[in-house]
């Protein structure tokens, strides 16, 4: 895989893990994962120090191993942009996920298309640097006119290959969130 494929995978994987985060009425704990808790003055990510569960299909729980941070954890929650609020029952800390409105499933598929076009930019940049880079060659005399032309064909190649698979997961994540 040459350099900039790999920075065009990296925008889709990046992707990957933004569209993890959305959640489509059903409790899923990767939305937790960006979440940080104060553990003994350093943040921590809530995996590392709380077991998560999903007892019910709109509810998750959050169990600390160390029962001093039910608090921390409580607050990081609540000053995350979940939009949750956290219960607690003394041992552990309860996250139940309201059914998504139309009008909230509509907000939610434009983040996704925004997030979408974002990474669209993003493989357009590395297909810029890829046909610069090209270009620097051919002036400095490192190759060819036709294997400059030939190379920027393959670059144009990767660059429309993963744009379609960003169009894929958009579309396929976008019907995710609008299904009731």
């Amino acid at each position: 895989m040459t350099p900039y494929e790999e920075k065009m995978q990296k925008t889709i994987d990046s992707l990957a893990t933004d569209y993890s985060a959305i959640r489509a009425g059903r409790a899923n704990p990767h939305i937790l994962d960006k979440i940080k808790v104060d553990y003994y003055g350093s943040p921590t990510g809530l995996q590392g120090v709380a077991n998560i569960s999903v007892p019910e299909a709109r509810t998750l729980m959050i169990t600390p191993w160390d029962a001093s941070l039910i608090k921390e954890i409580e607050k990081a929650i609540q000053t995350s942009d979940l939009g949750i609020n956290p219960n607690n029952d003394g041992k552990n800390v309860i996250l139940h996920f309201p059914e998504l409105t139309e009008e909230r499933r509509k907000e939610i598929s434009k983040d996704i298309k925004k997030k979408g076009e974002d990474a669209k930019v993003a493989v357009r940049n590395a297909r810029r640097d890829a046909n610069e880079a090209v270009k620097k060659q051919n002036k400095a005399g490192e190759i060819s006119e036709d294997e400059q032309a030939k190379e920027e064909k393959n670059i144009q190649k990767a660059t429309d290959k993963f744009i379609a698979e960003i169009d894929k997961m958009v579309e396929t994540k976008t019907k995710e969130i609008m299904t009731v």
